[in-house]
């Protein structure tokens, strides 16, 4: 009896020891795998420090983009790669859009920066100037979205007044500047960052000018927006919003090319004088005051020029054909202006 119980203890010894060892190999291995992973994680695939985009769909999950990486030879091991990726929680999060990454970027620097949505963001440069089909063109160009859903977000009445613009398209309210947007953001999006911007730019000082000249603001941008497109140089900004300003006081028509140009649809680039006579909400040699909104988006100094005009008593201005212009104070010297600059040279 006492030989069977010594039986069975040496059994339970030898079965606990089994266990003991078991479970150490089964430690050792797990360490090592850790260990492994560890230094896999902090270790880039090579050198190689091109670039490449890698574009991430919505609607790939993991597999696929594991296969893109692997594919560009951004990384290497990818078991290894995709057992990182799930010990830190990492393949669920990741977010659609372009991507630059290189293959000695390590594999915790690909995965963070593609959980934290860190895209490719397209250049987008509005010159001063332009009206909202010329940005719906290079919204398009930049590859930061599609220019025709752009073009009829800008034209949305129902938009423009929920995003507090007075008026039924954004044009004007475009604030040209440099901006940053990833692969086919949406329009509403870059237009309510432009929007903000003006609203930035467009501050309660000139709000409060503005209203002390009897204007709202929509009047300041679309008369902002006509020196814009009159101005060749800087410097004559105050000036031609002067000759404006003069006008306006006077009752007379501002006759403005860029306006009537503004309201001619399929313009050609070339001005008649059949354009001028022909009706048109824009043309400002036949209606009196200002049209009925911006005819482009002016920038700021645009902006200070139609609130701060010069002090003058020029009512005429014409092209030197060098950018500049000659401002005249009555109709004769101005004729005299025209034929000097414009006729005799033709």
């Amino acid at each position: 009896m006492l030989k069977k119980d010594n039986n069975k203890k040496q059994t339970g010894h030898n079965f606990l020891r089994w266990l003991i060892i078991i479970i150490l190999i089964f430690a050792v291995i797990v360490s090592a795998i850790f260990l492994d992973l560890f230094l896999y994680a902090d270790k880039p695939f090579h050198s190689d420090n091109t670039t490449q985009v890698i574009n991430i769909l919505n609607g790939n999950n993991f597999h696929d983009v594991l296969e893109k990486l692997c594919n560009a030879d951004i990384v290497e091991s990818p078991h290894r790669f995709k057992l990182l990726a799930i010990i830190k929680g990492y393949d669920k999060k990741i977010k659609a859009g372009e991507y630059i990454l290189s293959p000695c970027m390590t594999p915790t620097e690909i995965l963070v920066k593609m959980t934290k949505g860190r895209v490719r963001l397209r250049k987008l440069t509005i010159p001063e100037g332009y009206n909202i089909e010329q940005i719906a063109a290079v919204v398009f160009q930049a590859g930061a979205g599609d220019g025709d859903s752009f073009l009829k977000a800008a034209k949305n009445a129902s938009l423009a007044n929920k995003m507090k613009i007075n008026a039924d398209t954004f044009e004007g309210y475009l604030f040209p500047d440099t901006y940053y947007f990833p692969k086919n953001t949406p329009p509403e999006i870059i237009i309510s960052t432009m929007v903000k911007r003006f609203n930035t730019i467009f501050t309660d000082d000139l709000k409060k000018q503005a209203k002390k000249l009897g204007f709202s603001i929509h009047q300041i941008v679309t008369l902002a927006s006509i020196i814009e497109k009159e101005t060749g140089v800087p410097e004559e900004r105050p000036i031609i919003s002067s000759v404006f300003h003069n006008r306006l006081k006077k009752k007379m028509r501002l006759g403005s090319d860029p306006t009537v140009i503004y309201g001619i649809e399929g313009f050609n680039g070339n001005i008649t004088k059949k354009n001028l006579k022909t009706p048109s909400p824009y043309n400002t040699y036949l209606i009196k005051g200002l049209p009925p909104g911006p005819i482009a988006n002016p920038g700021l100094k645009a902006l200070e020029a139609a609130i701060y005009p010069a002090e003058t008593n020029f009512l005429y201005f014409v092209s030197k054909k060098n950018k500049t212009h000659k401002f005249s104070t009555n109709i004769r010297d101005h004729n005299k202006a025209v034929y000097k600059y414009q006729l005799r040279k033709r």
